[in-house]
């Protein structure tokens, strides 16, 4: 945080431009003492910050202020693979950053049978907090499998199944049909990276996928977009994952200090 006579941006204009409020409104949220800058309360209109090193706060919410950090909602669809080429020829991520303007990687990665919540970023660090299991953020899948899953089943999911691996279980799995059929759907709440890992488990307690489509990642749902449709993060999507990504980087540096 920069006094009004040192470099760095005025508060009032960083917020506006990143969509928080307009300037006239952010005054007013300074008064109200409801924005810190690295913990601080801010007292002074004038007040600069470096969108770079600064942890700006409104109701101590995190912040993200650089609008060069883009963020993408992508809905997979089945029969591309999530990477920018294939050795196998076949469809990739290519078109689609095409029409989106920019070169973005994906976080995580789905398989080429799968559909669903794919999100695109150009932020190394808040990918690599979404993607790796040590930071427990949830994925939800829905799945149908092949038979009828009974309840044993379901507990055995959650309480753990050997795969070649290790024992993965998960965090939470619901049926959503009727387990007669010949065919269940669940959603698989779990938070492992591990390769194929749904589909490894339904097939070790006997149910194979069919269909496999994740409809949350994190905080970030599908919502109503279609196969092949994208849209880039709102504002509060955006504040979301900042907060995500500041209060994992306390996590990490408590335990650290430990």
């Amino acid at each position: 945080m920069s006094s009004s006579n040192e470099p760095g941006e005025r508060l009032q204009k960083v917020l506006s431009r990143a969509g928080v409020a307009s300037r006239r409104h952010v005054e007013s949220l300074i008064a109200a003492g409801r924005i810190r800058v690295n913990g601080e309360v801010v007292t002074e209109l004038g007040t600069r910050v470096d969108i770079s090193s600064d942890v700006v706060e409104l109701d101590r919410k995190v912040l993200q202020l650089d609008v060069d950090r883009r963020y993408v909602l992508f809905h997979k669809p089945t029969g591309i693979v999530t990477s920018l080429s294939d050795d196998k020829g076949r469809p990739d991520l290519t078109q689609v950053l095409d029409e989106i303007g920019e070169r973005l990687f994906s976080v995580g990665r789905l398989d080429f049978d799968s559909s669903g919540l794919l999100i695109l970023t150009n932020d190394g660090e808040a990918a690599n907090i979404l993607a790796h299991p040590s930071f427990g953020v949830e994925k939800t899948y829905r799945v149908s499998v092949q038979g009828a899953v009974s309840n044993k089943t379901l507990g055995t999911l959650t309480t753990g199944v050997e795969l070649e691996d290790g024992v993965i279980h998960a965090d939470e799995v619901k049926r959503l049909d009727d387990p007669r059929g010949g065919t269940t759907l669940l959603d698989i709440t779990l938070h492992s990276g591990k390769n194929r890992v749904v589909r490894r488990m339904c097939a070790a307690v006997g149910h194979p996928v069919k269909t496999l489509q994740r409809r949350r990642f994190g905080p970030f749902h599908l919502g109503g977009l279609k196969p092949g449709q994208w849209r880039d993060f709102t504002d509060q999507e955006r504040h979301q994952l900042a907060t995500l990504v500041q209060l994992a980087a306390e996590a990490a540096s408590s335990g650290e200090n430990r």
